[in-house]
């Protein structure tokens, strides 16, 4: 990381062609905000404070939204072009000297392999600046990029201003530039609102260098789809899919095996270990973690989770905000949420629901059941259709549940309760005072058996059916 590079990147637009209400760098692509993907590749050649994002639309929202501290913010209260957006981040800059990078914030696929090229050839060739450049089969829109006889950026052509044969070039300005910063700022207020739309272009920075006699380099770039600007909803989910691929492919690089890759969900920032196996359609969101040699199952959706090593999860488990340690065993159709914790070597069942509850080691809940606000200890045994109720109507309670307690099938454990160490609670049992340890709790009604009664009733029921087919015929 360069201490001498600063990076301003353009993020005040609204974007009219996204169809939205909120501002277009606020739209997601890999897990991620435009203006946070754009932000993370800024970060391989600069520190954070040395990038400044210029804001406009929804301002405090982009800024709210930016997850990296310490970047800087620039607004452009008014939207007169890219170099009005470049003057507004003047007073924002830290220094103006070094080298100043100007980015798009709606460039979301943009590697930092190519700003570190761009600054490599702004280097050796010791020139006042260098822009990325790539060929497009449809320019059309783009501005033309026209070399001289030296190979060097004459100019960049705005679509709408070129001429027949400029037109034909397919060498287009992504937006993507490195410059000397003293000599920018120097002669950025030469850039003027001289054209149709009354706008300050940043490209016309271009021709004024070399009016004063300074060179600018194309650095061209292969693979078009880097460079992607994100206009419309069908360019935003191109991006989603190339920056989901780019994951996947990160992750079976470093020892992760993906079934079907195609058909997974993996945010930008999620964490996997070696060895681990995920299936197939299954999603991991947000900030989630996950250890080595374990398996993530079809259909799975985890969410801002900590799993594990060794850490099995069957399919259709739905987890957020959430924490499996290692050798947990978990689903299928389980959910966890708000906090939820199972320790090691817990099993959590079929349509069980952790929330708020943190599960002891080598306890189990396997089969139908609601934890709800609780603390349960290790070696604890939760019934099949036992559920905490935590709710009175205004406010929640809390189930503590010692080490080695029993709860049989289908206990109501009425909350605030107690149950201490080794307590055993009978099945089918509605227990609403606290337990002491080694006692067994029953919370049941006397069974009551009335011989002859199911027999008696089944006579009544012929009866009268036999009497209502009498008064239908007889209608």
């Amino acid at each position: 990381m360069n201490q001498e590079i600063t990076v301003v990147i353009l993020a005040a637009g609204l974007g009219t062609r996204m169809k939205s209400s909120k501002a277009k760098v606020l739209h997601e692509a890999g897990g991620d905000t435009l203006l946070n993907q754009v932000i993370r590749a800024a970060l391989h050649v600069a520190s954070p404070d040395r990038i400044v994002a210029v804001v406009g639309h929804q301002a405090e929202q982009v800024k709210a939204s930016v997850k990296v501290p310490g970047i800087r913010f620039a607004e452009q209260k008014q939207q007169k072009g890219t170099g009005h957006a470049v003057m507004c981040a003047r007073a924002s800059v830290p220094s103006e000297t070094g080298e100043l990078l100007i980015l798009n914030g709606d460039g979301p696929l943009l590697k930092p392999e190519t700003l570190r090229r761009l600054i490599d050839v702004h280097h050796s060739k010791r020139i006042a600046g260098a822009i990325v450049t790539t060929e497009v089969a449809d320019p059309f829109g783009y501005g033309r990029i026209i070399r001289d006889e030296q190979d060097l950026v004459a100019s960049i052509v705005e679509h709408k201003s070129a001429s027949p044969e400029q037109l034909r070039v397919r060498e287009i300005n992504p937006g993507v530039y490195c410059f000397d910063a003293a000599l920018f700022w120097r002669h950025i207020d030469e850039v003027t609102p001289d054209n149709a739309a009354k706008e300050y272009y940043l490209t016309d920075m271009i021709e004024i260098l070399r009016r004063h006699s300074h060179r600018v380099a194309p650095v061209l770039v292969a693979d078009e789809t880097e460079l992607l600007g994100i206009n419309t909803r069908v360019e935003l989910a191109v991006a989603d899919r190339i920056l989901r691929e780019r994951k996947t492919n990160e992750l079976m690089l470093s020892g992760v095996t993906i079934e079907k890759p195609e058909t997974v969900t993996i945010d930008v920032d999620v964490e996997v270990g070696q060895d681990t196996v995920i299936e197939a359609n299954a999603q991991l969101r947000g900030s989630t973690k996950v250890g080595s040699s374990s398996r993530i199952g079809t259909g799975s959706v985890l969410r801002d989770c900590e799993i594990g090593d060794a850490v099995t999860v069957l399919p259709f488990v739905v987890a957020e905000s959430s924490v499996l340690r290692s050798g947990a065993f978990v689903g299928p159709f389980a959910r966890l949420r708000m906090n939820a914790e199972a320790a090691e070597d817990t099993h959590i069942g079929n349509f069980v629901e952790l929330k708020k509850t943190k599960l002891g080691r080598g306890s189990k809940a396997n089969h139908l059941a609601y934890l709800g606000d609780a603390s349960i200890g290790s070696k604890v045994n939760v019934g099949a259709g036992t559920i905490t109720c935590n709710y009175d109507g205004q406010k929640k309670h809390v189930t503590q549940i010692g080490d080695g307690v029993f709860v049989g099938s289908n206990s109501t454990l009425v909350a605030p309760l107690t149950l201490e160490p080794g307590a055993y609670v009978a099945a089918g049992s509605v227990i609403t005072k606290d337990v002491e340890a080694d006692a067994l709790a029953i919370g049941r009604a006397y069974q009551t058996d009335k011989p002859g009664w199911a027999k008696r009733r089944r006579e009544m029921s012929d009866k009268s059916a036999a009497n209502g087919q009498r008064l239908v015929n007889k209608s």
